[in-house]
């Protein structure tokens, strides 16, 4: 049995992919709409190799994790290669086109989980968790990309 497990959500931005995609490449404001998350760039992060670190959690209680950039496609997808302790395997921030110069913005994760058949067994039950942040950190996003574009007269 596989020890990756997937999730993907998505949500429909009302501004056209280079403004999606400069939003969501903007690291250190990930944590302005990302739930509990505070990133930041460990160097030049615009392109493959750049590294990404984001810590998760409250104070103190949470888990660090590190980031590489292995694929790099403006204004349509960003990998990255999850190589921290708690957090390993795939990320991938892929932004879509869609008519009338809205977006599509999906948020994919192809996680390695370590413990085996306890690992799966603690994600199955925090999976409905950990997607309901996503998807609150997805609308959290569109807002604020939207809110800016309004602000700026676009």
């Amino acid at each position: 049995m596989s020890r990756r497990r997937h999730l993907v959500r998505s949500v429909v931005v009302d501004a056209p992919p280079e403004a999606v995609f400069a939003a969501l490449v903007d690291w250190p404001s990930q944590g302005d709409w990302m739930l509990g998350t505070r990133v930041w760039s460990q160097g030049p992060a615009d392109g493959i190799g750049g590294r990404i670190a984001a810590f998760t959690g409250v104070g103190r209680l949470g888990f660090l994790d590190t980031m590489e950039i292995v694929a790099w496609e403006p204004p349509r997808l960003v990998r990255v290669r999850h190589t921290g302790e708690v957090v390993r395997g795939d990320g991938v921030f892929e932004v879509l086109a869609l008519p009338e110069g809205r977006s599509r913005f999906v948020w994919r994760e192809e996680l390695e989980l370590p413990l085996g058949a306890l690992g799966r067994a603690g994600f199955a039950v925090i999976r409905p968790a950990f997607a309901a942040g996503v998807d609150l950190s997805l609308r959290r996003f569109a807002a604020l990309v939207e809110q800016a574009r309004a602000d700026s007269g676009r």
